[in-house]
């Protein structure tokens, strides 16, 4: 996965901090977005983030595992 690749989230996640259902359980399944960034240095040093693919959804961003994106072509 690059940044500018479209992403459908493939897997149930359920965020809380959407901005449309702000405090409300929302599950982001089937919603699709392109990949901002792939997180892997903080400062020029290697991390191994939890959540390392961020994606936009307009003008909402999260954060996810490779193995809850799917690409889409």
């Amino acid at each position: 996965m690059q940044p500018g690749d479209q992403v459908r989230v493939a897997t149930s996640v359920v965020v809380y901090n959407h901005p449309q259902h702000r405090g409300q359980a929302f599950d982001m399944e089937g919603q699709q977005g392109e990949v901002l960034k792939v997180i892997s240095d903080w400062k020029g040093r290697p991390i191994s983030p939890t959540l390392p693919v961020v994606v936009v959804f307009g003008k909402f961003r999260a954060h996810f595992h490779f193995d809850e994106l799917a690409t889409v072509s």
